[in-house]
């Protein structure tokens, strides 16, 4: 969430920020409202603790001078003011309670370069990749391809858990597990610690690097327990810092996150959207950094630059989108996307998010550095290098062969025992 100073120093800022994405000023003058009451109550409550004070050094002066009246009703008085205080405390901490529960709705200040558009229509052409193949033949979604190898038993994975669940079996699944491999290895090398993460988050961890509001729906909660499974390593990673004042030290902190994800994904979606494009469990490779905010917007680029550099591996055709003010989400200030082309669905798919948190998921984790000014709020950043199962849905459709095998990236082969191709020739 914007830190509260935004709020009362700058409340300009963030009306700008509103107004490029279309939205209202409400929550904005309700939150400065609600400070303001918060304000006033602390200074009523300052006001009448000093009075009560000053009143309970007479009652023992009335004592000492044997005067019980006088004390008995000194007394009266120092309780009409407890309860004023009692009062006045709980209205405080109601203020308090509203006003940062609206605040944490109210989304990140946009980075200036951000294209302004209604939707993802809107979103801009960033840079381009590798080349579309000309396979020669009609092109099969990746369904087909999985159902004529018999990849993805996707109906009894429906039986023992429900839709959009499935078991993954033979190549397909050394694939994917070859993916997660390569993917470690290639961040790994480039300094980036491997951390394997817990796989369930409580809510107020949760809370401090998403808008629930607007992402609980599409994640699952464990009762009764009161955890949710995560829905990418990005949440567990950015969190496990949560409450801690860092050394200038330890910055930049870059971490890769292996783990399985688990996301509702509500919704209809369309032909390729099918088998394993969309589903409710599937592997991810993250990219994490938290630094110095002098420091952010450089990591920013080359998280990008991993992801672009990872997928160029694998001579894959995509490009890379600037996304819009009216795509973007509540936590980042800005976000890149790299979409992968899909033969078989005749369109661009997202594959990779990679964004900048700024001081957003830090002020709502309370994670700071410490700065010879005082402590101060780190940037978080995360990036997808490979979600494993959109990774082989683009291998598989960009890489088919005619009799239904799919050749395997040349990176990928030492990691599939040297194979050159997935399937049977049928």
């Amino acid at each position: 969430m914007l830190d509260m100073t935004m709020f009362r120093e700058n409340s300009d800022v963030i009306r700008a920020d509103h107004d490029r994405r279309g939205i209202p000023h409400d929550p904005i003058d309700e939150v400065i409202r609600l400070d303001e009451e918060w304000r006033k109550s602390q200074y009523d409550v300052d006001q009448l603790r000093r009075k009560r004070n000053e009143a309970a050094r007479g009652i023992a002066e009335a004592k000492k001078s044997g005067d019980e009246a006088a004390a008995k009703a000194i007394m009266g008085e120092v309780s009409d003011i407890g309860a004023q205080i009692d009062s006045l405390t709980a209205h405080s901490e109601e203020c308090l309670e509203q006003r940062d529960a609206l605040r944490m709705s109210i989304p990140n200040i946009l980075h200036d370069e951000v294209p302004v558009g209604e939707d993802d229509q809107k979103n801009t052409l960033h840079s381009l990749h590798g080349e579309k193949r000309d396979l020669g033949f009609e092109p099969r979604t990746h369904n087909d391809i999985i159902e004529m190898n018999g990849w993805v038993d996707q109906a009894r994975g429906a039986k023992v858990t429900g839709s959009r669940f499935s078991f993954m079996q033979g190549d397909l699944a050394r694939l994917d597990m070859a993916l997660q491999q390569y993917g470690a290895d290639f961040l790994m090398e480039r300094g980036y610690m491997l951390v394997q993460p817990p796989l369930m988050m409580n809510r107020e961890a949760y809370e401090g690097v998403t808008d629930l509001s607007d992402f609980e729906t599409v994640m699952y909660g464990i009762e009764p327990d009161k955890y949710y499974l995560i829905a990418t390593s990005e949440h567990p990673l950015t969190a496990m810092r949560m409450d801690e004042v860092i050394e200038p030290s330890e910055l930049p902190i870059k971490m890769v996150g292996v783990s399985p994800c688990f996301r509702r994904e509500v919704g209809a979606h369309g032909l390729s959207d099918r088998g394993i494009w969309r589903v409710h469990q599937f592997t991810k490779v993250e990219q994490i950094v938290i630094c110095d905010p002098d420091e952010s917007w450089g990591h920013h680029e080359d998280l990008l630059q991993n992801a672009v550099d990872l997928w160029d591996s694998l001579d894959l055709h995509y490009r890379v989108v600037n996304i819009c003010t009216g795509d973007m989400g509540t936590v980042a200030a800005r976000k890149y996307d790299l979409e992968a082309w899909l033969p078989g669905a005749d369109a661009y798919k997202e594959v990779v998010s990679c964004s900048n948190c700024t001081d957003y998921q830090a002020n709502r984790l309370r994670m700071r550095y410490r700065t010879s000014g005082g402590n101060s709020a780190v940037h978080t950043l995360n990036s997808t290098a490979i979600a494993t199962s959109r990774a082989l849905v683009a291998i598989m459709e960009q890489c088919q062969l005619e009799d239904g095998r799919v050749t395997i990236p040349e990176a990928l082969r030492p990691y599939m025992g040297g194979s050159v191709t997935l399937g049977s020739n049928l």
